[in-house]
Order: C-alpha cells, then sequence, then structure tokens
C-alpha cells in the first residue's frame, strides 16, 4: 500500500494541527500511563504520597490558622475550610508544575519525531488528576467526622474541577513554551507556586478578604483577577452550599481570566512551538 502523502497549506494549519492531536491519542495514553507509573514505581508508601502531602498541608495551615485566630466562630469547622481550599490548590500546583516542566523533561522525544507538542504537557496534567481523586478522600473523611453531608450544589463540582484544569493547563502551557526557551524559568516555576498559595483562599475565604474594611478596595479587585479564586470558592461551594457567600461579579471575573489565560497560553505555545526541535 502506497504511503500517505500529506501536504501542508499554511491556511489550514490550525485545522490539522488539531485533527493531529486526535490521530495522536495513543501517544497521548502512552505519555500519561507511563507518568503514573514513573510517579509511583519503587515507593515504598506507593499511592500514600498522594494522601500524604495535602493531609501534611492541610494540617499546618490549620494549626496557623487556629493560632492566629483563637476566637474564631464560623460555620464550617478551621480543618473542613482549609482541606476544601487545599484540594484544588494542590492539584493546579501540581499540574501547573509538570505541565511547565514537560517539554524539557521529555527532550529527546520532542527533539526527535513530529507530533502535536501540546499533548505532553496536556498529559501531564490529566496525570495530578488520579491524586486529586486520591485526596479527595480526606474532605470527605474530614465532613464524616463533623458530620456534614454536601447538598445537591455537589453535582456542580466537576465544573469546577473542569476550570481547575483549564487555569492549571493554561499556566502551564505559557510557561512550558518559555521554560523551552529560556531555561531559568525552572526557577522561577517553584516561586510562582509558593507565592500563588499565599494569594489564593488556601487558609483564608474570599468573605474575609472583600469584607475587611482594612484591605484597600484597587487591592481586592488585583485579588479577584486570581483564577484560582473561582475555582477554589467554587469547590467550598458545591461542598457547604449556602454557608460560603460568593461575590458573584468578581466570581466571574475570576473565571473569565481562567478562559484568558488557557487562550495566552495555547497561542503562546503554537507560536512558538516550530522552534521547540531547534532548541530544545
Amino acid at each position: 500500500m502506497p504511503a500517505q502523502k500529506i501536504i501542508i497549506d499554511p491556511k489550514n494549519q490550525n485545522a490539522r494541527y488539531f485533527r493531529d492531536i486526535w490521530s495522536f491519542k495513543g501517544l497521548f495514553y502512552f505519555l500519561a500511563w507511563r507518568d503514573v507509573r514513573v510517579r509511583y514505581k519503587q515507593t515504598s508508601i506507593g499511592v500514600m504520597w498522594a494522601l500524604l502531602r495535602p493531609l501534611l498541608t492541610i494540617f499546618a495551615l490549620t494549626l496557623i490558622r487556629l493560632v492566629l485566630n483563637k476566637n474564631e466562630k464560623s460555620l464550617i469547622p478551621t480543618p473542613l475550610l482549609i482541606a476544601a481550599g487545599t484540594l484544588p490548590w494542590t492539584f493546579f500546583s501540581s499540574a501547573f508544575s509538570d505541565a511547565a516542566n514537560s517539554l524539557v523533561a521529555n527532550a529527546n522525544l520532542v527533539s526527535k519525531v513530529y507530533f502535536p507538542r501540546i499533548i505532553v504537557p496536556a498529559s501531564a496534567v490529566i496525570v495530578c488528576l488520579i491524586d486529586f481523586f486520591i485526596s479527595f478522600v480526606i474532605v470527605l473523611g474530614i465532613m464524616f467526622y463533623y458530620h456534614l453531608v454536601p447538598g445537591v450544589q455537589i453535582v456542580f463540582l466537576p465544573a469546577f474541577l473542569l476550570l481547575a484544569i483549564i487555569t492549571s493547563l493554561g499556566c502551564g502551557l505559557y510557561i512550558a513554551a518559555l521554560n523551552v526557551k529560556y531555561r531559568d524559568f525552572r526557577y522561577i516555576i517553584p516561586f510562582i507556586v509558593q507565592f500563588g498559595m499565599f494569594v489564593s483562599p488556601v487558609m483564608f475565604s474570599s468573605t474575609e478578604i472583600y469584607q475587611n474594611a482594612s484591605i484597600p478596595g484597587w487591592l481586592k479587585e488585583i485579588y479577584s483577577l486570581n483564577p484560582m479564586v473561582c475555582v477554589i470558592d467554587g469547590f467550598r461551594w458545591c461542598m457547604f452550599g449556602e454557608q460560603v457567600s460568593i461575590d458573584t461579579t468578581k466570581f466571574l471575573v475570576s473565571m473569565a481570566v481562567s478562559l484568558l489565560m488557557l487562550l495566552i497560553g495555547i497561542i503562546t505555545f503554537r507560536k512558538m512551538e516550530k522552534d521547540f526541535a531547534d532548541v530544545i
């Protein structure tokens, strides 16, 4: 059977690119499965690592919040409030870091064969979903301890999980493209993750920010631009319902930034992709 002739037409380049993503879905599955095996291969406690990291984070942040707010009275127990914020943040930080470093980590593959390079960071993000579902047991356990049952709004949780995927993928694509050309970005990634945690509502709620009169209004507006605000607030609303108040306008602004980051990430990635094999 004669080899199939491929005609590259600049006018249809993007259309063909996204068709190629579907054609290389087998490579996507392979990379994801390989990363899962590597992550847990030859580990002494296996998948318990996925529980240990968020559990220690929850314990540390809960201790800090209890020390700083000794007389705090809240409808939501502090460990549960922090657990509901830690879960999506841990997913984002892992997915973003893995996606940002994925191209450099797979340099041999990227430089030797053709395939849509966007598959590499995308598979890295999907792998982190396994850790998310494992660590979700922690939140369920804490809710069981406090005899709390989520309402019907829990059905919207997959939508906010999808938003977390969009946010981590958009940021990951942007930094991954820059990381190929400018290797010093690998030192910036941990700083971004660390700084992002302090400006995201992991240890506190957005209500505390918006209702705090000592915080300038312009600083609250900047805070609302954080794409993880809508993700974490959404997670808490799905679990606690009316006990969590959400500023709808600022919530929609944060959601729009998430979608904008994905668009910017894809455009930047596609623009720089043609040079990956030469500079990596």
